[in-house]
């Protein structure tokens, strides 16, 4: 079936939004002195899974989604697809049963009760692999609070010990957004002496999920293995109603 006029202007403009992106990384890596690139997840949240289809076609194997009903609405209807679907929003704890269905890494698991309830849902799931766990830090100074999520660095050790003790859970790394309003350098680099700390005990523990569309730049330079890009290769979020 031929392409309809729509559907292939939607594909070069994402194909060109990605291409730019990609450029941006490399540079990036290279002002860092990196040789290796980061993986790049897409972040499709409010996009539809139309998008994620021709994401798929044009070469993207990661995507990022922050709400379990319309991540598991479109990771339904993408079965079959060879996607990795990660799960990097807020998550509450009666969501678990339905995120590891389709999940092979959740960024923000931040707190013991959360721990939990993944554990005891991937014990039921049916799976043969584990689920892959980030301990999300919260990089906020200023408050206990960021408004974000996030354990406090010095609770993670705690949480990543708790997370490679449980039954089908796999401790993947770190993850962090930088604070609104603040430097995302400082931030990222804090990040990374949390990521140290934790590898120390658990030397597999190497991914660092950092950086979106405005401070990519800052979280190449800081080590991140993992990048999370929604606006710069989709657009704007289309409006929820």
């Amino acid at each position: 079936m031929a392409e309809a006029p729509a559907e292939r202007s939607r594909r070069a403009e994402l194909a060109d939004n990605l291409a730019r992106v990609n450029e941006r990384i490399t540079a990036a890596c290279r002002a860092a002195g990196r040789t290796d690139l980061p993986r790049l997840i897409v972040v499709t949240k409010f996009h539809p899974a139309s998008d994620v289809r021709l994401l798929a076609d044009l070469g993207v194997t990661d995507v990022g989604e922050n709400r379990d009903q319309e991540a598991s609405g479109k990771a339904a209807e993408l079965e079959g697809i060879p996607l990795t679907w990660h799960f990097i929003g807020q998550l509450q704890t009666n969501k678990a049963k339905s995120v590891v269905r389709y999940a092979d890494t959740v960024h923000s698991v931040d707190r013991p009760a959360l721990v939990a309830a993944l554990g005891k849902a991937m014990e039921s799931s049916g799976r043969d692999d584990d689920l892959r766990c980030l301990v999300q830090v919260n990089l906020d100074p200023r408050a206990t609070t960021s408004g974000r999520g996030g354990a406090l660095p010095d609770e993670v050790p705690a949480l990543a010990e708790l997370i490679e003790g449980t039954s089908r859970l796999a401790l993947a790394g770190v993850m962090a957004v930088a604070p609104l309003g603040g430097d995302p350098a400082a931030a990222f680099a804090r990040l990374a002496a949390v990521s140290e700390r934790v590898r120390e005990r658990f030397p597999a523990a190497t991914m660092v999920s950092a950086g979106m569309s405005q401070d990519l730049e800052a979280a190449v330079a800081a080590g991140a293995t993992h990048l999370r890009i929604g606006t710069d290769v989709l657009g704007p979020r289309p409006t929820v109603r």
